[in-house]
């Protein structure tokens, strides 16, 4: 087991080069894309992932746009059939849909209620899906920006405590911050 962990394997010790095209290296050396693909997301949404080339983020930022603005539709017309029963019950007609199932008018306000609830929950999830994807693309942008050093080691060490003799052992982490 030792003997594993201690040698250097030779089809390890090849290092690979990583082809990064000019336009994303411009997008990383350049200090404002993070407000760009922010600002870009804000005016259309999935325009600041395009920018920083992280395309496959659009069909969820899509995805969650329309089915929150889906909910929001399907309740609030569902909500105006409750209300619109409701009213035409209390002018005397009930030739309404809800006639049979519904004999109570109270049992109608609840059910308007219950899809009023659920289109003000629907319209939050739109904004904040619209909110999440500016954030993303901000986001995005910085970590495109992140410099990840080669030099990344990990070393266990045996720490020796000298008042008692004792020896434990675990892991030091050191940040150097130049």
């Amino acid at each position: 087991m030792i003997l594993c962990y201690s040698t250097n394997l030779c089809s390890q010790s090849t290092l690979d080069t990583i082809y990064i095209s000019p336009k994303k290296l411009k997008l990383i050396n350049d200090p404002l894309t993070p407000s760009k693909a922010a600002f870009y997301s804000s005016v259309i949404p999935g325009l600041g992932q395009i920018y920083t080339r992280r395309y496959w983020m659009i069909p969820i930022i899509y995805g969650g746009l329309g089915a929150s603005a889906y909910y929001y539709n399907f309740n609030n017309k569902e909500m105006k059939k409750y209300r619109t029963a409701y009213k035409r019950r209390l002018a005397g007609y009930f030739d309404d849909e809800y006639t049979e199932i519904i004999p109570e008018n109270e049992k109608l306000l609840e059910g308007m209620k219950f899809h009023r609830r659920y289109k003000d929950f629907s319209f939050m999830f739109l904004v904040g899906t619209y909110v999440l994807n500016i954030i993303d693309a901000n986001v995005g942008a910085h970590l495109l920006q992140f410099n990840v050093s080669e030099d990344l080691s990990f070393e266990p060490y045996v720490d020796n405590n000298y008042f008692d003799f004792s020896q434990s052992a675990g892991i030091k982490l050191k940040i150097n911050l130049d």
